[in-house]
This record gives structure tokens, sequence and C-alpha cells, in this order.
């Protein structure tokens, strides 16, 4: 029997530390994911603050396995559940705080929150954020970008602690961006960011973002169940135009489908299990790849095991 089939047998909330935050067991996660699919995490613990985080890291047994999970808007969690304990960073973590044009975020922290913050003090640079879906540490994790910019162009340095607890203040270059993409080990926990923009006006930056929210509006199913962009664009293409190529907009798999709207979203059209969600964007992945010879990666991280047990 594996490690992880023994920890689901035990009590695992007796084994883990004392918090002063929440753990439940058995925590369904379909309600907070966008997608509103997927199983249950064995254990979600909502840590009161980063002291509570850091002294549960530092104390829990080394076999229990922890994923981190941010709103669910980039998410997919698989039929099958999350194994071990699930983190998600709650109100201890959603500060934000302007200093002259400079914002300091906790990983918490709604990216559309920090926008307008931002607004409100005159610091112009961050409107971008209005565009993303997401949380800070989100954004950190994997280079979050909107209508020209990404985060890798205003962080000034990041904070994260592993799996150890040992706390860790990153510059950009350590973070060692990519398109989509941080280097910074998968298990390390971000806990918040220091953004770096230039003094502007609040009217002009309030206009910018609704220029954003207008073209977001226009072009994506955001009032759907969706997961945001699916795959990231390869260097030089954009996945959406290989998507259509392929003649797969408005493709069904199960009651999951490609957005007809913008087909790098996949929708859950009601019904839709995450086996749907994943078998379409694998269909569609290969189809890309008949077409045009193009491997498309996901952009939307998919977590959890599926019913028949396996990653």
């Amino acid at each position: 029997m594996m490690a992880a089939e023994l920890i689901r047998q035990d009590d695992l909330i007796a084994r883990l530390p004392a918090v002063r935050g929440r753990l439940s067991a058995q925590a369904s996660l379909a309600e907070i994911t966008w997608f509103r699919v997927g199983g249950a995490a064995d254990v979600m613990f909502r840590p009161a603050d980063r002291d509570d985080l850091i002294g549960f890291l530092k104390a829990k047994p080394a076999d229990v396995p922890v994923t981190v999970l941010g709103v669910g808007s980039n998410t997919l969690v698989r039929d099958g559940g999350v194994v071990g304990v699930v983190i998600r960073l709650g109100r201890g973590f959603v500060e934000i705080e302007a200093e002259g044009d400079e914002i300091t975020a906790g990983a918490g922290a709604l990216d559309v929150n920090v926008a307008q913050t931002a607004q409100m003090h005159g610091i112009s640079g961050l409107e971008f954020l209005r565009g993303i879906p997401g949380t800070v540490g989100g954004g950190l994790r994997m280079n979050a970008g909107a209508y020209g910019t990404e985060f890798k162009d205003v962080l000034l340095w990041a904070e994260a602690v592993d799996m150890q607890g040992n706390l860790h203040r990153l510059t950009p270059a350590e973070m060692m961006f990519s398109y989509r993409h941080s280097g910074v080990p998968e298990d390390w926990i971000f806990l918040g960011c220091r953004l770096k923009g230039r003094a502007g006006d609040k009217a002009a930056i309030q206009q910018r973002m609704d220029e954003i929210q207008a073209a977001r509006e226009a072009s994506q199913p955001i009032r759907t169940r969706t997961g945001g962009s699916t795959f990231a664009n390869p260097e030089g293409h954009k996945a959406w135009q290989l998507i259509d190529a392929a003649g797969c907009r408005g493709l069904v798999v199960g009651d999951a489908q490609v957005s007809e709207q913008h087909c790098n979203f996949l929708i859950n059209r009601g019904q839709a299990t995450a086996a749907d969600l994943e078998a379409l964007g694998e269909t569609v992945r290969q189809k890309v790849k008949a077409q045009s010879g193009i491997e498309l990666r996901w952009e939307i991280k998919r977590i959890g095991k599926k019913d028949g047990g396996h990653e």
C-alpha cells in the first residue's frame, strides 16, 4: 500500500500540530474553485497568519504532503480530491499597503484589490492587475500578466517560506521568471511581495482599469464556470489562434466545452466533471499538435487524484 493511502486511512488531523487557524477534514474544494468541480481535501488548513503557517510547517510530520490553493481561479482540482493538507491563505494574508509609489501586498490579496489600492493612492503601472482573476501568490508563482505587463516587470522582492518553515526574501533575479513561470521551488509558499509603480493621475489610472475590464468582458467568458486562460502562448504564437485553426472552438467532452467566445478558455456548462475538463484540454492539445506541430503547455494548474487514484 502506498504511503499516501496510509495517510488517508489515519486520522490525519490528530497527527498534525496545534494551530491557531482552522483545520477541516474532508473539505470540499469544488465549492471554492471557479470551475466548481473536483473532490475534497483530506484536510484544509487556513492559517491565522504567517507565524501560524510557519509554526505548522516546522512541526508537521514530514510524510504529510502539502498543496497550496488560492482563490481557485487558475486551478483544476481532479475528481479524486487532494491527499494530505491543502493550505488556503485567508484573512491573515490579504493586507495591502501603499508607500510612495510602491505597494506591499500579502499573498492572499486579490490582484484586483491591489490594482484598486494603487489607483486610490495615485500609483500607476499596476493597472494590469485589474485583468488578472487571482491572488498575488498565484501571480508570483506563474509570473501572471495581462495587457502587456507581468509580475516580473513590477516586482521589487517576494517573500516565501519553504516546507521546513524557513523564510526567504527573493529578488526578481532569484525568482527566475520566464513566461508564465517562476523558478522558485514548487513547494515553497509565497507570503507576499513589494511592487514598484510610478506616480500617476488617479483619473487616468481608473480609466485604464475600466478599459481593461471592458476588454475582458468583451473577449472572455468571465461570467461562466471557467478557470481562465487554459494554455500558455507558445513563443511566436497565440494559443487561441492555434486552437481555433485546429477546429476546436465549441468542442465538447461530457459537459465541458471549449468556449465559443474565446477558445483558450474551457467552461463547465453545469454538470462537467474534472475528468471531462481535463480530457477536453488533452483533446485540444492533441488536435493542435496534429494540425500545427506545436505542443500546448497547460497554464491552468491541475492538482489532486483522478478517480482511479492516480495523479
